[in-house]
């Protein structure tokens, strides 16, 4: 699903004020800390020398997987340095303490202290202890197909258990965004572990580029996911065309979107065996998304009050751009609806939200019209998965995270569960799996932010749900 954060990206910095060549050398170098909002997003400034006695600086947000961003200014005055986001409205102004300590507040609607310390000029890489490494106990190739009528080129990873086959095999279907055959995603590559596990356990797996990613040629920015449903029956297709697979036991596992598109290659098809939703959605999209909107916004610590005023505005906003097709016009709606809502709603909810400015009404509007009325997002949000669930008539395993807050797990079951009871479906299986977030990752904070820091790439306890599943009813 997509991800929303309050800190999407940190810009960074061109302009200095001058100060004395010697003052400024204390605060070049890079310091990290955490920002206590989402459940703590790490925080990199480096700070360097511009040739011009002043400063330039860069900064990171490891958590986002974004690194080397700039700023727009900084200085140092009567012993303050001041950084400066114009595009996000965000400042940082600290103190230096000793030489090894910024003492600070970052200010972006509301204020947060941020300490940074001195840290090593390149962020130490994460460990992920589960990535497959080479050599494999089985047959790993890599390989291209096409679909003619399309016009695309699929590039691939195939993975064949060792001995004679034919073997059960199954198509891995990857999230929302453009992502590569290993689902790669804030340094983690799910598809490749879950892959890994899977071969292992004697089923041929099949995982794909994303059209106009890696190998794989289109353009993503055009596609909705019916595009990719398209991409998925090609790419079941080739499955199916290699000699190692049995046709009787092929199924589909998608992850997220991904657990979206696996019911609807599945529903009108009589080769699928068996699908798995990884968090795929059970739920109308919009309500969804509703829900995704409060569970990030109460973990990043914003009150029951505010949360609510701000559902109300995102579900007009989205009722508003679904049914305008000019965005022009849909622009001044939205800001008409936020400036209305804004009258209406007390102040200290919307100091908290940071939207107390008309300058603020406007920018909100603008950003929820362009992302609302991309092509991709239109069909996604207007998306019932409902219907595709109730023509199943293969056998289902669909798992959630417990302390999943892109796609909540009680409702989320519900809703495939209610839909599988009115389809043809004869073996299918509901569970949500205790302590794991959107990835199946075992979290802590159970944040956005935290995916990136956690080592577990995909939860042993989940695997193995996966497996034994397969093992006793696809085998």
């Amino acid at each position: 699903m997509k991800i929303k954060y309050f800190l999407s990206a940190i810009a960074s910095l061109i302009f200095s004020l001058a100060a004395s060549a010697q003052s400024l050398a204390n605060y070049q170098g890079s310091w990290q800390g955490i920002l206590n909002v989402s459940g703590g997003v790490q925080i990199v400034f480096h700070v360097k020398d511009n040739g011009h006695n002043g400063l330039i600086a860069t900064a990171d947000s490891p958590d986002q997987s974004a690194f080397g961003l700039k700023c727009d200014t900084t200085w140092v005055a009567a012993g303050l340095l001041t950084i400066e986001m114009y595009q996000l409205k965000a400042s940082y102004t600290a103190k230096l303490v000793g030489d090894s300590v910024l003492d600070g507040t970052f200010k972006q609607g509301a204020e947060f202290p941020l300490v940074l310390k001195k840290a090593a000029s390149t962020p130490v890489a994460r460990k992920r202890p589960q990535e497959p490494k080479a050599p494999f106990p089985y047959k790993s190739e890599e390989v291209e197909y096409d679909n003619a009528s399309l016009g695309l080129h699929y590039g691939a990873t195939i993975t064949i258990p060792p001995g004679k086959g034919p073997f059960p095999a199954v198509l891995l279907i990857t999230g929302s965004g453009p992502q590569n055959r290993d689902e790669e995603i804030m340094g983690h590559k799910p598809f490749a572990v879950l892959a890994d596990a899977l071969t292992r356990n004697g089923f041929v797996v099949l995982r794909v580029d994303d059209r106009g990613v890696g190998k794989s040629s289109g353009q993503f920015s055009n596609a909705t996911s019916a595009d990719f449903a398209d991409d998925a029956r090609t790419s079941l297709r080739y499955l199916l065309s290699r000699p190692e697979v049995n046709r009787k036991k092929t199924g589909l596992i998608g992850h997220s979107e991904g657990g979206m598109i696996a019911p609807m290659v599945a529903a009108s098809s009589k080769d699928i065996d068996f699908i798995i939703l990884l968090a795929g959605p059970g739920i109308k999209i919009d309500s969804l998304m509703a829900e995704q909107n409060a569970a990030i916004l109460r973990k990043a610590g914003v009150s029951p009050g505010a949360t609510n005023a701000y559902l109300t505005l995102y579900k007009a906003a989205c009722k508003t751009v679904l049914s305008t097709n000019d965005s022009t016009a849909a622009v001044l709606k939205v800001k008409d609806q936020v400036d209305q809502w804004a009258k209406s709603t007390d102040t200290t909810v919307l100091s908290e939200l940071g939207l107390s400015s008309a300058e603020t009404h406007e920018k909100i509007a603008s950003t929820l019209v362009k992302e609302l009325q991309g092509k991709w997002y239109r069909y996604f949000l207007a998306f019932d998965p409902t219907p595709y669930l109730e023509a199943l008539h293969c056998k289902v395993l669909a798992l959630n995270g417990e302390k999943d807050i892109q796609v909540i797990a009680r409702s989320n079951l519900a809703g495939i569960e209610s839909a599988l009871k009115k389809s043809k479906s004869k073996t299918y299986t509901v569970k949500e799996l205790p302590g794991l977030n959107h990835l199946f990752q075992t979290c802590k904070t159970c944040t956005v932010p935290e995916y990136e820091r956690l080592e577990e790439t995909f939860s042993p306890a989940a695997l193995e749900e996966i497996n034994n599943w397969l093992n006793k009813n696809v085998k």
